[in-house]
């Protein structure tokens, strides 16, 4: 037990030294993390509601509403009302939006790429392995 904590803070912090790398080198790096994500969520789920949006991030409903407001004023997104619930809105991608997520993605992919390929074969295998796994942890949060 003791040595799966070890393992699962080592795992913790690295992650979070690797997340911080690449935010700080991105030369794109003008979404804040949480916009990045909501826009990121936003793609994958459109069209989808505020509420769902701080749930997936995972961010208080306040700061999901002036989240999406900021993507909203710099023409990322657009709401509309929800297909399910006209009382309701929704936020979708504008052209803007789908042209950034793709930007954005494909730089950060590039940068972790190039992080991923300082390591042997077989590392970059483990590595790559643990993808689909962490992000079904991610989609229960």
């Amino acid at each position: 037990m003791i040595a799966l904590a070890q393992e699962t803070l080592q795992l913790l912090v690295s992650m979070h030294r690797i997340v911080r790398h690449l935010r700080r080198n991105r030369s794109t790096a003008v979404l804040h993390p949480t916009q990045f994500l909501a826009l990121m969520l936003i793609a994958d789920e459109q069209p989808i509601r505020i509420g769902e949006i701080a749930s997936r991030v995972p961010c208080s409903q306040p700061t999901a509403t002036t989240t999406v407001a900021a993507l909203e004023e710099a023409g990322l997104v657009r709401r509309e009302p929800d297909p399910v619930d006209g009382r309701a809105t929704a936020v979708v991608l504008t052209e803007a939006g789908a042209a950034t997520v793709s930007a954005s993605g494909q730089e950060a992919a590039e940068e972790l790429g190039k992080l991923i390929r300082r390591l042997s074969p077989e590392d970059q295998a483990l590595v790559l392995q643990a993808g689909p796994p962490l992000s079904r942890i991610a989609d229960e949060l």
